[in-house]
């Protein structure tokens, strides 16, 4: 009667110790993103989004980064610890059993030596299990299952957050490798110009200063290949570097921006952002590993039970070793009575992580709606500018040749010709800067909107 009385108040007491979910994010989730256009016409959202662009070198590319991207090989290996470390914490769950062998021989050397001597041969089993009363090793395993979770998921927050940047690296090193083409195209113009002022000059048609003026404007061209050159190739050896090839043995061989596609992307509805962001789901979990922490804190401030067991045999000849079995059955309860406030401070610990965590969680909701407005804005300003500077760069090329035109026929001075020579340079140096930002954008789009990923219910 007793001992069923104290098991109904250790059941009891452990009901106290309610092992409620997480706290509520208590965020506010918009109805509609900001900047969205109004129109779900765009393309959805996949896991493979980068054939989207058309480019079979960028799908090779990132095949081989998601293959051979040492951070991914490195997330892959917290996730195994991960699972380890919950395999750990899942043991005490369980009785632990071991098993025990013992074989001694005793004698003495002097002539009336009293002791006893002879073989003795023992083996046997033995088991121990704590009994889970507050839910302790529970909560403690649960937490280790939570975190296993938090790194499956920071495992696919590297690699969306890898494939996105072999995208935005390799456009970048296309765009420089075309900058420079234009930079060298209108060089090789600079030059012509030169020649025909020079030309003139010999001629008396135009002073030392015209001249002086284009050969200032051919060195400023020279410098411009250089610089685009160079950042084209550092741009080159940080893309090798996130497919983890050596930069010596890597080229892109794409050259131009132009036959790649622009994806429009489907935003979607805001409320469906928090299923299909990964951060955001390693921030749930870490959350509610920190709970399950909070609840084992607290349960270790109660008193243990623990069951042992034993069971075994022995003799003083191994052929006789079965003829004698033995068992044991022990209970014990310890309790913890001073530790220098120690679990209190664990337990409050454990809550000072739980807020961080929670205010971790809300603020990555809060980041994840931002990332796509701010995409969308991005990509409707990209629009927006291309449409005017398309109008600009048709008018600053018949600029050029209407500049060229007459002053061959002598009614424009050679500065005319340099100011429209500049104009245009500048305006095709900005449209493939302003192609390589829409499709940049859209990579942002398909990054912010989790790329692909659904968080499994």
């Amino acid at each position: 009667m007793k001992r069923c009385l104290m098991l109904a108040l250790f059941a009891t007491l452990g009901g106290c110790l309610s092992h409620a979910p997480p706290p509520a994010a208590d965020v506010p989730v918009p109805s509609t993103y900001r900047y969205a256009s109004g129109s779900s016409n765009g393309d959805p959202v996949t896991a493979c989004w980068w054939h989207g662009f058309g480019s079979d070198e960028l799908d090779r590319f990132i095949a081989q980064a998601q293959s051979g991207n040492y951070d991914i090989a490195a997330a892959l290996a917290r996730v195994k610890q991960a699972r380890a470390t919950a395999k750990i914490a899942g043991a005490p769950l369980l009785p632990n059993v071991s098993g025990f062998a013992d074989a001694s021989r005793q004698g003495g050397f002097m002539v009336n030596d009293t002791l006893p001597s002879g073989s003795a041969f023992d083996i046997g089993l033995l088991a121990s299990y704590e009994i889970d009363f507050w839910g302790k090793n529970r909560a403690t395993s649960d937490a280790a299952i939570a975190r296993v979770r938090a790194s499956e998921f920071d495992r696919v927050t590297v690699q969306l957050t890898l494939t996105a940047d072999v995208a935005n690296a390799w456009l970048q090193t296309v765009a420089l490798r075309e900058r420079e083409a234009i930079a060298t195209r209108n060089l090789d113009t600079a030059r012509s110009i030169l020649r025909n002022v020079e030309s003139q000059f010999r001629a008396g048609f135009v002073t030392a200063l015209d001249v002086a003026q284009q050969r200032t404007l051919v060195a400023s061209q020279l410098r411009a290949v250089a610089a685009l050159h160079q950042q084209g190739n550092d741009s080159e050896a940080s893309l090798a570097t996130l497919l983890g090839i050596p930069s010596s043995e890597f080229t892109v061989s794409t050259r131009s921006l132009d036959a790649l596609h622009a994806p429009a992307v489907d935003a979607g509805l805001p409320s469906s952002l928090l299923t299909r962001r990964p951060d955001v789901a390693y921030s749930e979990a870490q959350l509610a590993a920190a709970h399950a922490d909070v609840y084992a804190a607290r349960a270790a401030m109660f008193p243990t039970v623990t069951l042992t067991a034993s069971v075994g045999t022995g003799g003083d000849r191994i052929q006789r070793l079965f003829e004698n079995p033995l068992y044991t059955v022990a209970a014990g309860l310890t309790a913890p009575i001073f530790n220098a406030g120690a679990l209190a401070a664990g337990h409050d610990l454990a809550l000072a992580q739980q807020e961080e965590l929670l205010a971790a969680y809300r603020q990555a909701i809060v980041a994840a709606f931002a990332d796509v407005d701010r995409t969308l804005n991005a990509r409707a300003g990209a629009d927006e500018q291309t449409r005017a500077q398309d109008d600009e760069l048709r008018e600053a090329r018949h600029t050029l040749e209407l500049a060229q035109s007459r002053y061959r026929a002598g009614a424009e001075t050679a500065l005319t010709v340099l100011d429209a020579q500049r104009t245009l340079y500048a305006a095709e140096d900005e449209r493939v800067q302003l192609h390589l930002a829409r499709l940049q954008t859209a990579v942002s789009t398909y990054r912010a909107l989790g790329g692909g990923w659904g968080a499994t219910p």
